[in-house]
């Protein structure tokens, strides 16, 4: 992490959002409020149905907060209509998944060239060095079906990051790997963020949230901590 000088990349203030069906309200995010600076890693936790996932989506620009703001590396995301909240989710907000992360009939380089076009770019990438850069040199002519668990995951890191956003924003990453390919994710993702990416992520993993800068826990769509991890 950069230090406390480092710049705010994501600012949430007072998010709230309702699920409303068969006439019964859900409250599933309350309140919340949270800032993250460039180079930081913040976890959110919680049990199931405490609106991680919620809040994850809402902070990416994918939801509408019911009341509360956004603003991801000075661009306000929230209230903002779908195609400028699309545009800045491109070239801003990097989002990495469970699963999910790879369009299945393209090539891994096929799927971050399409990611990069997105974005207008005009210019070039180096592939091969984005590839070599998250572990995933010689898969550019694969197709998703063909990757293992790691090496997907590795890939969609790739993807996620092929426009260099601010913010990095995860849900559950390593959830479905084994021991080895979530420690070379988390590697991965200790090293962009040394670089100076902000980066927030939903995880139940005690590995994850031990290599994390704060983690926030979530009950009832509220925090109920926000916290340095013990060193």
């Amino acid at each position: 992490m950069t230090g406390a000088v480092s710049a705010e990349v994501l600012v949430a203030r007072r998010l709230f959002r309702f699920f409303r069906a068969s006439g019964e309200e859900t409250l599933a995010v309350a309140g919340v409020s949270l800032t993250v600076r460039a180079g930081e890693r913040v976890a959110v936790a919680g049990p199931s149905g405490s609106g991680k996932s919620t809040l994850l989506s809402l902070l990416a620009g994918l939801d509408e907060p019911d009341g509360g703001t956004v603003r991801v590396a000075g661009h306000p995301v929230s209230h903002r209509p779908e195609e400028e909240r699309a545009r800045i989710r491109a070239t801003s907000i990097g989002m990495l998944y469970q699963y999910g992360n790879l369009l299945d009939h393209l090539t891994v380089a096929q799927n971050l060239r399409f990611a990069h076009g997105l974005a207008g770019h005009r210019t070039r990438f180096d592939l091969a060095e984005r590839l070599e850069a998250v572990g995933a040199g010689g898969l550019a002519d694969v197709l998703p079906a063909a990757l293992s668990g790691g090496q997907a995951a590795r890939a969609g890191l790739a993807v996620a990051l092929v426009n260099d956003p601010p913010l990095l924003i995860a849900d559950e990453p390593t959830a479905e790997l084994d021991a080895d390919a979530e420690q070379q994710i988390l590697d991965l993702l200790a090293a962009q963020a040394a670089a100076g990416t902000a980066i927030v992520l939903a995880s139940h993993s005690p590995r994850v949230l031990a290599v994390c800068d704060r983690v926030i826990r979530l009950r009832d769509g509220q925090i109920v901590a926000d916290g340095q991890v013990p060193g």
